[in-house]
């Protein structure tokens, strides 16, 4: 008979919202395990290195669907006794997580029962189509019968990740919880936004009790016996769902995942610990795609960023454009469908305005946060017409640029309309009400733009970094655009961005510091403060050759370069701090475009060294995993890098930075035009030898590639080619 019990749900705060920073992200302790992510397109689950979901402290667990967590509590005990870890293990291509547990001594009345290190506990857990599938195995290692209860314990709160972040809210929904038979729980939360969300927990075989709340299974275990038991956690499935058997869906799933990586290149080096960051991290990169109705698309970012990011996407894109241009399409696809149309001020909407963020939980439906769907970032858009333009000369796809070009056309609108609001040739922002973002570039904390004496900018605020990406995008789009016989628009296009360099010259260039200016403030003040944006800057190219070398080797000096990469901001700046998120962190993305930049001006010695510096970084990371960021102070001989505690892990843009660094060293250029893949004054750093790159694509045609290090020079030797292809060295530094 079905049991029902219906509970008020609420959500314990855990501190108080800053008010500078409405969707700060808080840390109130140390976690006491390791935390494992698993993601399988809008599904992720977070858990311990025992397997558990909310059963230590400090981490964000739980089971998240569509940024609502469905479960907040899966944790297993022997005899109401917590086993014993013996080791932790995702699978190499982040399909599974397997766990191997013992359990401890047994009491029973003051009698020991059963020894510990008697049972072998393996639990392995993958996600598949929106459900968690776990099987627990045991085997009795000891020579006489074990005896003994396993017991699951689960709950959940139905929170949005709002909620699990530290946001409070004055009222929630309604949940219940019933059985549905004897191998059945159902857990239903009734929202305040008029949807029901569902979690189903299924069990196989049926537990000796049941309740709403646990699973006990007794066991009579002969000596050397093995037995399985399995549970599938469902998101939004129908009450009566019942999920696909354990094995055939992990086959289903792995085989998935495998036609979905066929044919990007891949990468081998001389250094193994070097391919165990490059595997991680495509690793990684494949389980934060997600299938999309426009194409595959790169998802930020577990566990706070697991959903469409603009910004995070497009970089993405951009990082991996040389080994996968498939990546480009489904980004480009997916931002082109959510482009802005009309004007809607809560989410910093104008027509022809990138997407800058989505969320699809019932904080999001209500509008107690702007992000259902969200413009605020000043940078998507020219990124987004700057990654056409990549994509295209990388491709030569002129069916895709055709079809995304009404888009592009609509965010260069953006680009000269709105986006300057006051009409002097630079791009601002300044959010359109308090409930958004208050910086809207990469740097969006709160505290994250400011001046020399510590001021935080204020009033409409230009980017130095920003203004380099619209001077890229018009350029690409000038090719691309005399490329396809529109020579007027080609010309008007390089017009355009040769005035915008003339002035960003004038305005930006802070010659007391030997660098540009961070920003410029509503009052057209620059903000004099020596930081990383600078680097990015030599990636656009809209930096002046003489002064690109001054930008660069300030970027290099210890001020900067803290030994694992370069700060985000200078040390002798006043806002730096090492440990803060954005003034004095050091992030892999940035000085992946960094590296690019200096490889843009032929200083191929400062990719190296930081090329070098960030490889030192990976092999001390957990999984050989460079994570979000981590604190910027500096190395210290036989210690690694310090970790920034709430970092996300895998991120997108992160994972993607060992690939830019390759290309950054090798200096790859693809010509879809001319069929014609050249290295640029190649180099390759010091801890590789040689580097073998396969199945790289070229139009119809593709090649395998081995590079070798000759002191300071490099040898070039095709191994295979498919199609008509040419390959060649360009040395010009």
């Amino acid at each position: 008979m079905a049991a029902e019990i219906i509970t008020q749900i609420s959500t314990t705060r855990v501190v108080e919202k800053i008010a500078e920073s409405p969707f700060y992200i808080p840390m109130t302790g140390p976690a006491a395990r390791p935390r494992r992510s698993l993601k399988h397109d809008d599904t992720f689950i977070v858990l311990d290195s025992h397997g558990d979901i909310g059963a230590s402290a400090g981490g964000p667990d739980g089971l998240f669907n569509a940024d609502t967590r469905y479960l907040a509590r899966l944790e297993m005990v022997l005899d109401d006794v917590q086993p014993l870890l013996l080791g932790s293990n995702m699978r190499d291509d982040n399909s599974a997580l397997t766990v191997d547990l013992t359990n401890s001594d047994v009491y029973r009345g003051g009698r020991l029962v059963l020894q510990k290190d008697t049972l072998h506990i393996v639990r392995s857990i993958f996600l598949w189509r929106g459900t968690a599938y776990q099987r627990i195995g045991l085997q009795n290692h000891g020579d006489h019968p074990a005896s003994f209860d396993l017991t699951l314990l689960f709950d959940n709160d139905f929170a949005d990740l709002f909620e699990v972040r530290g946001e409070r809210r004055p009222r929630r929904g309604t949940g219940s919880s019933r059985l549905l038979g004897p191998t059945d729980v159902v857990l239903e939360y009734g929202g305040l936004d008029g949807q029901v969300r569902i979690t189903g927990l299924h069990f196989d075989p049926k537990p000796t009790r049941l309740s709403v709340n646990a699973a006990t299974y007794h066991f009579e275990l002969a000596p050397k016996a093995v037995t399985s038991l399995f549970i599938a956690v469902s998101c939004n499935k129908p009450i009566m769902h019942k999920p696909v058997p354990f094995f055939r869906g992990l086959l289903a799933h792995r085989r998935e995942m495998r036609r979905s990586t066929a044919g990007a290149g891949t990468i081998e080096t001389s250094n193994n610990i070097f391919n165990e960051v490059l595997c991680q991290a495509m690793a990684d990169l494949n389980m934060l795609m997600t299938e999309t109705p426009q194409g595959r698309y790169p998802y930020a970012g577990i566990p706070w960023y697991s959903t469409t990011f603009g910004r995070d996407g497009l970089i993405t894109a951009l990082q991996m454009l040389w080994i996968d241009p498939r990546i480009a399409k489904g980004v480009l696809k997916r931002l082109a469908f959510f482009q802005a149309k009309s004007v809607d001020p809560l989410a910093d909407a104008e027509p022809g305005k990138i997407l800058h963020e989505m969320r699809g939980g019932e904080m999001a439906a209500l509008r107690e946060v702007p992000f259902a769907q969200y413009y605020g970032s000043v940078d998507s858009t020219p990124l987004f017409v700057l990654l056409a333009g990549h994509y295209f000369e990388r491709t030569g796809d002129e069916a895709t640029l055709a079809e995304l070009w009404p888009s592009i056309e609509a965010a260069l609108q953006w680009i000269d309309g709105p986006g300057d609001p006051d009409r002097d040739g630079f791009i601002e922002y300044q959010r359109a009400t308090e409930q958004g973002l208050a910086n809207q570039g990469w740097k969006d904390s709160y505290d994250a733009i400011f001046h020399a004496d510590g001021r935080l900018a204020e009033g409409y605020i230009a980017l130095c970094e920003v203004q380099g990406y619209v001077f890229a995008a018009k350029r690409l789009l000038a090719r691309v655009a005399r490329r396809l016989g529109h020579a007027d628009r080609a010309s008007r296009l390089d017009g355009e961005a040769e005035t915008l360099r003339q002035r960003f010259e004038a305005a930006f260039w802070c010659e007391e510091l030997g660098t540009y200016a961070l920003a410029l403030d509503g009052k057209k003040e620059p903000c004099r403060v020596r930081t990383s944006n600078a680097g990015q800057l030599l990636f656009t190219g809209i930096v002046r050759e003489d002064r690109a070398r001054l930008v660069a080797a300030d970027l290099m000096s210890q001020s900067f370069f803290s030994g694992w990469g370069i700060r985000t901001v200078g040390k002798n700046e006043v806002r730096y701090n090492p440990m803060s998120y954005h003034d004095g962190s050091i992030w892999p993305h940035d000085n992946a475009l960094i590296a690019l930049g200096f490889a843009r001006y032929g200083l191929k010695h400062s990719v190296a060294h930081l090329f070098k510096g960030l490889f030192d970084a990976a092999s001390y990371m957990d999984l050989r995993r460079l994570p979000e960021l981590f604190c910027g102070f500096q190395r210290e001989r036989r210690r690694g890098p310090v970790l920034y505690p709430v970092a996300c892990a895998p991120q997108a843009w992160a994972s993607a930075t060992p690939f830019t660094l390759v290309e950054a060293a090798l200096g790859l250029e693809f010509d879809a035009a001319r069929g014609e893949i050249r290295l640029r004054d190649p180099r390759l750093p010091e801890f590789l030898n040689e580097a073998i790159l396969r199945d790289l694509q070229l139009g119809a045609s593709s090649v395998d590639l081995r590079v070798r290090r000759h002191d300071g020079e490099v040898s070039l030797e095709v191994l295979r080619t498919r199609g008509q292809i040419q390959v060649s060295i360009v040395l010009t530094h």
